[in-house]
């Protein structure tokens, strides 16, 4: 079976990076908006912004300074303008710290299954968190991908010569890594990360049986693997 991996909130901590930011956006902000709805006014910057940004710190970062502009009235102090391209910078230059349990399973996967990387975002800054990672070598097939539904896993899989009954996808997404790929006609096995971006929440339902599995920990992964595999699902 070939086995794909997301990346962010899957392999390496992503979204609490994004949420310490957030909590530095609302200091700079403090005078012109209060924490609560500076959140929601982001957001739906963000939301309005995906059609033209796309996924990634790039985007989030002109969210973060058109919103800015916006709750100032234009009024914001150039320094903290400054600020805010900085925290963009520095969220770029994070360093990658996997999660627990990452390393061990991706090294003992690849010795038996062709591993991959699905993932969306900013094809810059998604090749440089790899690379950086130490895994890279890890994987026979890495995909950056603007977006993750079952045409762009359909385009994947078609490419690579794979049939959706010989595919397992493992990540925190219930919407970009679990639905999609139930959808049409893998596997996909849901990793739980501690916080989920609003805009990627959704309300779902999957039962052992319907290509929709779930574990709390990485280290589980091989077991739930070879009950796929009995099953003749992969």
């Amino acid at each position: 079976m070939h086995i794909a991996f997301d990346a962010d909130d899957t392999l390496w901590h992503n979204e609490s990076v994004f949420s310490l930011t957030c909590e530095r956006f609302a200091e700079l902000l403090a005078d012109h908006c209060e924490a609560g709805e500076l959140d929601n006014k982001l957001i739906e910057t963000e939301q309005r912004n995906l059609r033209l940004y796309g996924y990634g710190v790039k985007g989030f970062t002109l969210s973060m300074l058109e919103t800015a502009l916006e709750v100032s009235a234009h009024q914001i102090d150039p320094a903290n303008i400054q600020a805010i391209l900085d925290a963009g910078k520095a969220m770029l230059e994070h360093p990658i710290e996997l999660l627990p349990g990452v390393k061990n399973a991706v090294i003992d996967l690849a010795a038996q299954h062709p591993l991959m990387i699905i993932t969306k975002g900013d094809l810059f800054d998604q090749e440089s968190k790899i690379a950086r990672s130490g895994l890279s070598d890890l994987f026979a097939i890495i995909e950056v991908v603007s977006e993750k539904n079952p045409d762009t896993y359909r385009r994947i899989l078609d490419r690579h010569d794979i049939a959706a009954e010989r595919f397992v996808m493992v990540g925190n997404s219930v919407k970009s890594d679990i639905l999609p790929v139930v959808a049409i006609g893998g596997n996909a096995v849901h990793v739980p990360y501690a916080t989920t971006w609003v805009l990627d929440r959704v309300a779902h339902r999957g039962a052992r049986g319907e290509g929709f599995w779930q574990i709390e920990h990485m280290s589980e992964l091989p077991a739930v693997l070879d009950q796929i595999a009995a099953l003749g699902w992969a």
